[in-house]
């Protein structure tokens, strides 16, 4: 219960559960102590992922296709477009992509403003926050609360996996709630997700197939699950 929602009160476990606060409370007490979860004033959360694997080393994974991945979703964009780039080794190739267009970026990624900056054509808004070094990201309250005050025509969303049902996941808790107000913030969400991320991994959903306008990956994707996606209504590329 706790990776589904991220957070859970003691109450909503007890009830849930059909057990007495006092036994979740020393179950939550037990599980914390063995470090499956983080003990939380009034519930639980889950442990926050440090990323153990750098951002470099993510980076020379499945090259090639999450070069084609970004080369489909950088097709999406037009000029005068104002565009969400999420985290990610595929966004930062995306970002690379996207050097000389006339376009906004607006980013919570440090590897995406390391290709643009010094890009005069593209205006780069980065969003500010907590810094994450490991991963090169901003996370945190004043990420979101940004992400309230823009519009961007669409988002470049990231996943550490989807599930077989259609299910957008990531591995971090802290980057669960910036991918939510990245969606709520732009007019169409494209996911990219080389092959290798079907079925894939993750501790908690960042949304359903239902919330995803286009899915760009390469062929070979596991079949089930694309077939999830066209019944959504999502528009599946294939690199």
């Amino acid at each position: 219960m706790v990776r589904s929602s991220g957070l859970v009160s003691v109450e909503a476990l007890a009830e849930g559960l059909g057990v007495s606060p006092s036994t979740i409370r020393r179950d939550l007490q037990s599980l914390d102590a063995g470090g499956i979860l983080r003990r939380v004033r009034g519930g639980a959360g889950c442990i926050a992922d440090d990323d153990p694997v750098p951002f470099d080393e993510v980076a020379t994974v499945a090259t090639d296709d999450k070069e084609r991945v970004a080369r489909g979703a950088a097709e999406l964009v037009r000029d005068g477009d104002v565009v969400l780039l999420d985290i990610g080794t595929t966004t930062a190739r995306l970002a690379r992509l996207l050097r000389g267009r006339r376009i906004t970026v607006i980013t919570s990624s440090l590897a995406v403003v390391d290709e643009l900056r010094h890009d005069s054509t593209v205006e780069l808004l980065v969003l500010g926050g907590i810094l994450r070094r490991n991963y090169l990201s901003f996370v945190g309250m004043l990420t979101e609360q940004a992400l309230r005050e823009v519009r961007a025509h669409r988002l470049f969303l990231g996943t550490s996996g989807i599930g077989v049902d259609g299910q957008v996941m990531d591995s971090t808790l802290v980057e669960v709630p910036v991918k939510r107000a990245m969606i709520g913030s732009a007019e169409q969400t494209v996911v990219l997700a080389d092959r290798g991320k079907f079925p894939g991994t993750g501790l908690l959903p960042v949304c359903g197939a239902d919330a995803v306008d286009v899915l760009i990956t390469n062929d070979g994707a596991d079949p089930t699950t694309l077939a999830a996606y066209r019944a959504a209504g999502t528009d599946v590329r294939l690199t």
